[in-house]
């Protein structure tokens, strides 16, 4: 009995194992960067920003025009003359004519300035872009593993039936000879039926965790890694929280695109207070005019000149718009503020979640021996009539929920860490290869049956 449960669980295991080469955490955040449509977003969304300053560029550049006009005309017309004669016309004839004007801004200080906030609002796609870059490879292994816990409970579930399946067997062997009262086979056949439900809940749970793996990487049918047996339990390095919380403050993506928004805020006061200011502008062309009237004037006409506009009021626009770029100005600050308190609560959190999750993990396997002691114990003093099968049931399910317990605090050691590099943004594939080396590809999970 010292072993069978752990036999028990380690069968279930083996039996779940694909001949198959499995996917790693790896190979399946290679399909999510190439599946994601939320990570494919976000490129569209960077690649549309850019376009920003060619756009506000172009209003400080000369702009070319050439337009051309034909008109017909038919003139039909009467009346007195200066002298008192009078007269009556008749003709129908065209009109041509073609214009090419050159226009220059020789000064207006609302384009300078939207170009110069273009970098920042670049800057800000940029960041965020990476920002989701990040998200994704946490999102992968959030999913990755959640598959992984989810299939250790079905493991666990499957494990716990099979045991009571046998106790309940033992009972009613013990029943039929007179050994124990038939409120022994009840308490059995309780157990063994909720044993069943919860394995149904288990499935149902690994299906689940399954489909959302699927929505980042799309409709495939492959097996998972599952995790080794040596999972090298160390402490982040460096191990100071304040190490990690200064550098979070100066790396991370999102604390990086709040600040550039701050800056793009800061320059939009700056664009609309130039309403107050005068703009010059340059043009410079050549006109030509033709007609076929009988009384007719053609010409050819070039110019240049310059055109001063002096904004004397404007009915209160410019001040409201100011006024309005102020408070995004203060609004932008204060979500920096947030973002970096977000930030800190962030990487605290992850920091003292990896601390505490390697005492757990040792906690959890100490505990899985205790438990697995308290049942052997349990059912030798049922052998002697001191303890009752509900003790053993309970002592089984306490076993069993030790195993699964520790088997989920080393995917929260996993995670956290993968957390506290998403919060100082230094999150890696290779910082993930780390954690796929302690995946053992002979052992898998087999993919979603549809």
């Amino acid at each position: 009995m010292r072993t069978r449960l752990s036999i028990l669980i380690a069968a279930l295991l083996c039996s779940l194992a694909s001949a198959s080469q499995a996917e790693d955490l790896l190979q399946i955040y290679d399909l999510a960067v190439q599946s994601d449509p939320q990570i494919r977003q976000a490129e569209q969304e960077l690649f549309a920003t850019r376009e920003v300053k060619p756009q506000a560029r172009s209003l400080l550049l000369p702009n070319l025009s050439v337009v051309g006009t034909v008109d017909y005309q038919n003139v039909d017309a009467s009346g007195t003359s200066s002298f008192g004669t009078s007269f009556s016309r008749n003709d129908t004839f065209s009109t041509q004519g073609a214009q090419a004007v050159v226009s220059q801004t020789v000064y207006n200080r609302a384009n300078w300035m939207t170009l110069k906030q273009t970098d920042n609002i670049i800057a800000q796609a940029e960041a965020q872009y990476r920002d989701a870059q990040i998200s994704l490879m946490v999102d992968t292994a959030d999913r990755y593993f959640g598959v992984l816990r989810a299939a250790d409970a079905v493991t666990v579930q499957e494990a716990l039936v099979r045991a009571d399946e046998r106790q309940l067997e033992q009972s009613r062997q013990r029943f039929e000879v007179g050994l124990v009262a038939i409120t022994d086979v009840n308490d059995s056949q309780a157990a063994y039926d909720r044993s069943r439900a919860n394995l149904i809940t288990a499935k149902n749970d690994l299906d689940n965790a399954w489909q959302a793996l699927l929505t980042i990487v799309g409709p495939i049918q492959v097996p998972l890694a599952r995790l080794g047996d040596t999972l090298p339990l160390t402490p982040p390095e460096p191990n100071n929280i304040e190490i990690w919380a200064e550098t979070a403050g100066r790396s991370n993506y999102g604390i990086i695109a709040a600040s550039e928004a701050v800056s793009a805020a800061k320059k939009g006061i700056q664009i609309e207070r130039s309403g107050y200011y005068p703009s010059v502008n340059l043009q410079a062309g050549y006109d030509v005019a033709r007609s076929g009237a009988e009384f007719n004037t053609d010409s050819d006409t070039g110019f240049v000149g310059l055109t001063l506009n002096v904004p004397i009021y404007q009915g209160g626009a410019v001040a409201s718009r100011t006024r309005q770029a102020g408070f995004n100005f203060r609004a932008s600050q204060d979500q920096l503020d947030a973002t970096r308190r977000q930030v800190d609560q962030q990487v605290k959190d992850a920091f003292r979640g990896v601390i505490s999750s390697i005492e757990d993990v040792k906690a959890r396997q100490a505990a899985v021996v205790s438990a697995r002691s308290s049942l052997e114990s349990t059912e030798a003093g049922q052998e002697v009539g001191t303890r009752t099968q509900v003790d053993v049931l309970n002592a089984q399910r306490l076993l069993f929920q030790a195993e699964f317990d520790y088997l989920s605090s080393r995917y929260d050691y996993i995670l956290n860490g993968v957390r506290l590099h998403q919060a100082t943004s230094t999150l890696t594939r290779e910082i993930l290869a780390r954690g796929n080396a302690w995946l053992n590809p002979a052992d898998t999970i087999a993919p979603l049956a549809y």
